[in-house]
């Protein structure tokens, strides 16, 4: 019966141990997040990671966190996108970015770009996802939009999952 409980515990700390811990990047393209500000209540936030599904996550709790740190309710995201490196090389190869974009009057977009990278030395970042979002930030009730997101909800969902 030990090992039943045993075992398990093993495992979640063993995938802990693989997952990197949420946080700041050390770089541009290292592991973590990065967030400014670009006007009052009007931010630009990314998070990388090896894992794009992560990387999304990541960026929506970094924005949550922002927005409860300004006192605010919500965020809405006005743009978001991915890049991800496809290449095993180290400092070049292809990549691939999705975006989309939500406006006023109803108006949106979508756009796909790829990108070939010439290995002019670095350390690289082979493998990785940098999720990347534009939010604005606001106070009261959570406009009903599919872009919008309850901020303590969402800090709280996501980070159980931050490792």
């Amino acid at each position: 019966m030990k090992h039943a409980i045993l075992i398990p515990a093993l495992a979640l700390m063993a995938a802990c141990a693989t997952t990197p811990s949420y946080g700041p990047a050390k770089s541009d393209r290292g592991e973590g997040y990065l967030s400014q500000q670009i006007e009052a209540g009007r931010y630009r936030v990314s998070y990388t990671d090896r894992d794009p599904v992560r990387a999304r996550n990541m960026a929506l709790l970094r924005a949550s966190e922002i927005t409860l740190a300004d006192g605010k309710d919500w965020f809405e995201i006005t743009h978001e996108g991915a890049d991800s490196e496809l290449s095993g090389r180290s400092g070049g190869g292809t990549s691939v970015s999705i975006g989309g974009s939500a406006g006023s009057g109803g108006y949106s977009g979508v756009g796909v770009g790829i990108g070939i990278g010439l290995p002019l030395g670095g350390s690289g970042s082979a493998g990785m996802t940098t999720h990347t979002m534009e939010i604005v930030t606001g106070a009261g009730p959570k406009p009903d939009k599919g872009e919008a997101y309850d901020a303590r909800s969402v800090d709280m969902n996501l980070r159980v999952t931050s490792g």
